[in-house]
Order: C-alpha cells, then sequence, then structure tokens
C-alpha cells in the first residue's frame, strides 16, 4: 500500500530525522508506528545515520502491530526486521538474525541486557509506550539505562506521558536524556518542583506542583517534545461522556462505611477484611460494584444495583452493540449469569465477530483492550461497570471506540458511578489526571505552521 502521509505525519517524522532524542506524544489513531518507520527507514538507508534499531513494546504491539506495519507499506519494502518473543531459543535465534530492526517486547529488556549474552549493538532505541518506563526502580527500567549512552538516537512514543500526574515524567526524560532536563535525581526533581500533599508523620504519600512548577517542566522538555492531538488532526466522531448513578440502601451503605473506617466486617457468618490502604481501595471497589471476595476466596453478593443500571442501558441502545468493561472475575460472571448471551472478548475470533457486528453484548477486561486493538467497527456504546484508577487504561479503552474509522458520528460512554463509595473517588481522579494530561499535551503542542526544528 502506498503511504501518503498528511501535513501532520510528514512533521512528526522530520522531527524524529531532526531530534536525536525525541518524545513524540501522538494520541491514538494518529499513526505513530508509520511515521516512526518511515523516519527509521530514511535514517538507515538514505542518511546512513543509523545502523540497527531497536524497538521496544507491549508484547502484543511488538508480535503484531509494529511487523504487519513494515509489511503493509511499500515504502518500507527494503526495511528487514525481525521479532524477538516467544521462548528463549525462539528470542536468541531472532537476535541472532541480521536486520535494520530488531523488535522486543519490554517485559524482556532485562534478559536481552543482562542473560542474553548478546552485545547491545543498537545505536537508535525505539519505546513504543514510554509511559511503561516511569517507575524508575523497575528492572525494565535500570536494564535499559546500562546501555542508553550506546545508543545515539532515541525515540519515546506515547499517548499518555502521564498517567499518574507529572511525576511520572521524570524516569521517562531521565532515559531520553540521561537527566539533562528534568535532573538526575528524583529528589532533587520533587524539591525544585513540587511539595508534599498528603503525608502521614515523615511519610510523604503524594505531592503536588509549586506555584508555577507545571509550566517550568513543560519549557524544560519542551526542545525534545512534539504533541498531538486526535482531535486536532482528525475528524473525530462526537463523544458524550455521561454518569449513571445508583444508589446504595441504608443497610448496603452501612455495610461499606463500616468496611472503610474499619477495615472489617462481618458478612453471612464470614469475616472480611483489608490488611492494608491498598488491599482496601480493592475491596471498596468490589463493594460498590455489587459483590466481592471474602478471606477464602469466595464471592460474597451485595446488591445488584450496578447489575440494574446496566440492564437499563443495554435495553436504552435497543439492539445496538454494547460493550462493557470490568474488572474482577466475579463482575464477568454476574454480569454473564444477568445476560447469558453478553460474549467474552479473548481470543482474534472474538474481536473479529465483534467488528463484524455479530456480538449485541461484549465483555472486556480493560487490561487487554490495549495498544493495537480495534474494536471501532464494532459498536459506539461503551459502559464502564468497574471504574480503574488507571488513567492510562482509561484512555485506551475508550480509544477502542473512539477513534478514526467510527462509522457512527457519535461515541457513547457509560460510568456506572455507586454513589457515596470511592466510585466516586475515581471517577474525581480520572478527571483531574486528564486535566494534567491535557495540560502538558497543550504546553508542547506541535505547531505546524512552525518549522521541525522545534518551533512551537
Amino acid at each position: 500500500m502506498k503511504f501518503v502521509p498528511h501535513d501532520y505525519q510528514k512533521f512528526a517524522i522530520q522531527y524524529i530525522i531532526d531530534h536525536p532524542i525525541a518524545a513524540v506524544l501522538l494520541d491514538m489513531g494518529l499513526g505513530k508506528t508509520a511515521i516512526t518507520l518511515t523516519a527509521i527507514e530514511e535514517l538507515i538507508h538514505d542518511r546512513f545515520e543509523v545502523r540497527s534499531a531497536l524497538v521496544v513494546a507491549p508484547l502484543r504491539v511488538a508480535r503484531d502491530t509494529w511487523p504487519s506495519e513494515i509489511e503493509k507499506w511499500d515504502h518500507l519494502k527494503d526495511l528487514t526486521f525481525t521479532v524477538a518473543v516467544g521462548s528463549e531459543k525462539e528470542r536468541l535465534a531472532a537476535l541472532k538474525k541480521p536486520a535494520d530492526i530488531h523488535i522486543i517486547n519490554r517485559e524482556n529488556i532485562p534478559w536481552l541486557i543482562e542473560k542474553s549474552g548478546l552485545p547491545f549493538d543498537y545505536d537508535m532505541i525505539v519505546i513504543d509506550e514510554l509511559s511503561s518506563f516511569k517507575n524508575h526502580q523497575a528492572k525494565r527500567f535500570r536494564a535499559l539505562m546500562k546501555v542508553r549512552p550506546k545508543a545515539s538516537r532515541i525515540v519515546g512514543l506515547t499517548g499518555t506521558p502521564s498517567s499518574n500526574g507529572l511525576m511520572d515524567l521524570w524516569a521517562e526524560y531521565r532515559i531520553l536524556d540521561f537527566g539533562e532536563r528534568l535532573g538526575r535525581y528524583i529528589s532533587r526533581y520533587r524539591l525544585q518542583y513540587f511539595r508534599p500533599d498528603k503525608y502521614n508523620g515523615p511519610v510523604v504519600y503524594s505531592y503536588k506542583p509549586l506555584p508555577g512548577g507545571e509550566e517550568q517542566i513543560y519549557n524544560k522538555i519542551s526542545d525534545i517534545t512534539i504533541s498531538m492531538k486526535s482531535t486536532d488532526y482528525l475528524k473525530m466522531p462526537e463523544r458524550i461522556m455521561n454518569e449513571v448513578r445508583v444508589k446504595l440502601d441504608e443497610k448496603e451503605q452501612k455495610l461499606y462505611d463500616t468496611m472503610r473506617k474499619e477495615l472489617t466486617i462481618s458478612l453471612k457468618y464470614k469475616e472480611i477484611d483489608a490488611g492494608n490502604a491498598a488491599a482496601l481501595s480493592g475491596k471498596l471497589i468490589q463493594m460498590a460494584d455489587g459483590a466481592m471476595y471474602d478471606n477464602d476466596g469466595g464471592v460474597v453478593k451485595i446488591h445488584d444495583k450496578k447489575l440494574d443500571a446496566l440492564e437499563d442501558l443495554i435495553e436504552a441502545a435497543n439492539g445496538k452493540p454494547v460493550l462493557i468493561s470490568y474488572w474482577y472475575r466475579h463482575d464477568l460472571d454476574r454480569i454473564k449469569e444477568r445476560f447469558p448471551l453478553a460474549r467474552e472478548l479473548k481470543s482474534h475470533e472474538d474481536f473479529t465477530a465483534w467488528n463484524e457486528g455479530r456480538i449485541p453484548v461484549a465483555l472486556i477486561h480493560p487490561a487487554s483492550a490495549g495498544h493495537g486493538l480495534n474494536l471501532q467497527a464494532g459498536g459506539s456504546t461503551i459502559v464502564w461497570f468497574t471504574l480503574t484508577w488507571s488513567l492510562e487504561l482509561y484512555e485506551q479503552m475508550n480509544a477502542r471506540l473512539w477513534r478514526q474509522g467510527q462509522q457512527s458520528e457519535t461515541v457513547v460512554i457509560h460510568h456506572i458511578i455507586t454513589e457515596g463509595t470511592i466510585d466516586e473517588n475515581i471517577m474525581k481522579a480520572l478527571r483531574t489526571k486528564d486535566k494534567t494530561q491535557s495540560a502538558l499535551i497543550n504546553a508542547v503542542k506541535a505547531n505546524l505552521k512552525g518549522d521541525a526544528n522545534g518551533s512551537l
């Protein structure tokens, strides 16, 4: 297929070519893989500035998306590649094979660098989903930092650079520029741009930017960063965000409040407790959904409020396909029990059936609806049965339907929220994080009227 790039794609390609260090914040649907491959092709075969590139990506994206994009476009026919996934034997065979591009999943980065015994002979690194390197203590981060000086070029790709707030940016940019812009140490980054927000004695749980700190961070990274939102460059369908609220009865609310305050409840002759704050969050989310696991792994039903609301939404869809996002296994089981025709999306056959309009009610876990999965042909309605704290998973899930190629003029995203519960906190957090995310993207947004050398 002939690749005819849009103006914004030409700009992004040139930006990668002109910037040895590039953070490319591209919204989903803008063609970041094709853009990056086009830049690599020119750098290798026309400019002779790169010999070999390593692409690090989520497993499914490494295995399916990057190879299919290389094979899809005519102008990339001279690019050779291998995919290093699977067993150790398969990975070694792929990496030993000469190629312009070696593609590996991010989970195997520590193995590649510390255990494979292979030399790290790449002068260009592409990190697809830079946000997956936001934890400076993670093994993949530490491993990649060991070999980062060997690569003269690096590209970080993501649509969600600060999914949990601006603190994420330090590690991401540390791996890009060795700490030149945001500092070499996270402690100094915190001290310079943030102040403690929530803490208990000497333990600080969260930070918030100092006055003017946010703008200072954006200015620091602007010379190596471009950002583009799909709404600026693509004809996107209208997106309607809807909140469907349900209310617990007095007895159910009292039970919920007891768990929240005392971290333990007695229910149906069983003690159910939450040992720490993280466990408590999980228990409260489950209670808001209507069922929870007891200490022995059994399921205790609490209410059907969300199921009733879901039934109303499915009925209101009047036969139009509905995609339901759940989190816990007991949520899945309860939904399938209420709606026997509902089908879980897991396999390639399931996804194909959905996109062909053969599934009226589909169920999907947000973690399995990540990068490279297109579901927009199958429907235009999403229902969040269980809310997630992860902005990244939240945005990725919504982008499965709200994207270019969606046939409907309107995508409706429903959130079933149980009043007086943690659901309200999660929804507020998603909105707040989105504001931060949007602020970052707007601050470094590409100006196509300028040049590709950093006129922002």
